[in-house]
């Protein structure tokens, strides 16, 4: 991109083309000379955002992360209609449609990446952790509703749906999985902690 031609807003350009990488290709493709050729722009504009690719790299990470805790109000939101299996099925896709599993994939490649993260985020793996958070979050408000037994163990519910998900769709080159295969994940894991009216 030739000097003096503004970027709309330069993080987040940066970002779109990294993950843009990242489900093409794969966490190997992610180079800093791959984003900003993705991004459209000089090789010398990341450098002047963060102090050199991890930063980059865990500034993404950490963005994608928050992405999933802004998703958990507008699945709380949901409780009480529609059904519960049919929430969690819908929000599992959503997530692992998107960029989470090649997340997860450039996360547990880069030790640096990972020493940068504990930082800010002690346990867990980002975007995962948030999705289990959201999950449970999810089912605390059903719970309330009566539609999620008052005795579901829902810190073992929400990491277990998200792990069983995880499985589902983490071949990223394959088709990714029907919805009826989701469905039925979810409803085996909600078995008996599903109030049924």
């Amino acid at each position: 991109m030739p000097t003096g031609v503004a970027l709309r807003d330069p993080r987040e350009q940066l970002f779109d083309a990294a993950e843009r990488i990242l489900l093409r290709a794969g966490p190997s493709a992610l180079t800093s000379r791959a984003v900003t050729t993705e991004a459209g722009c000089a090789k010398g504009v990341l450098h002047r955002h963060f102090a050199d690719f991890d930063a980059f790299l865990a500034e993404l990470v950490l963005d994608r992360a928050a992405r999933v805790d802004a998703r958990a109000a507008d699945l709380r939101a949901a409780a009480g209609s529609g059904t519960v299996a049919g929430h969690l099925a819908a929000a599992l896709t959503d997530l692992f449609d998107s960029v989470a599993v090649a997340v997860v994939g450039l996360v547990t490649s880069r030790d640096e990446l990972r020493a940068r993260l504990r930082r800010t985020l002690p346990t867990g793996i980002p975007v995962l952790t948030q999705a289990a958070a959201m999950i449970a979050s999810y089912l605390a408000a059903e719970r309330d509703l009566g539609r999620v037994a008052a005795d579901a163990d829902i810190d073992a519910l929400a990491p277990t749906l998200i792990g069983a998900a995880h499985l589902l769709f983490a071949d990223r080159t394959g088709p990714a999985p029907e919805a009826m295969a989701v469905h039925k994940v979810v409803a085996t894991v909600m078995a008996g902690a599903v109030v049924v009216p």
